[in-house]
C-alpha cells in the first residue's frame, strides 16, 4: 500500500506546482494589461491563449464592476482554495496510505 501513497503524494506535489505555475501565469497576464502591450509579442500571445480558457468564463459570470476586470483575483483565489484543500487534502490521504 506504501506504493500507492508514494505515487498519491507524487501526483499531490505535481498537481501543486502546476497550480502554483499557472497562478504565476495569471499574475503575469493581470500586470501585463496594465500597459499597452505589442498584441503580436509571442509572450502576449502566450499567456492571453494560457488565460482565455479561464478568466473567460469567470468574466461572463462576474462582468466588469467598476471599470475592472475582477477575473484574475477570482482565479487566483480558486486556485489558492485547491491547493489548500485538494492538494492538502492529498498528501493528507497519501500519508495514512504509508
Amino acid at each position: 500500500m506504501f506504493v500507492a501513497g508514494n505515487v498519491l503524494s507524487a501526483v499531490a506535489t505535481i498537481l501543486d506546482y502546476v497550480l502554483w505555475l499557472y497562478m504565476v501565469v495569471i499574475i503575469a497576464r493581470a500586470l501585463i494589461s496594465w500597459v499597452n502591450p505589442d498584441p503580436w509579442n509571442p509572450i502576449v500571445q502566450f499567456l492571453d491563449r494560457a488565460t482565455v480558457p479561464v478568466l473567460a468564463p469567470i468574466r461572463r459570470w462576474v462582468g466588469v464592476r467598476m471599470g475592472m476586470d475582477l477575473s484574475p483575483m477570482i482565479a487566483i483565489l480558486i486556485i489558492w482554495f485547491l491547493r489548500e484543500a485538494l492538494v492538502k487534502s492529498l498528501k493528507e490521504l497519501a500519508m495514512t496510505m504509508n
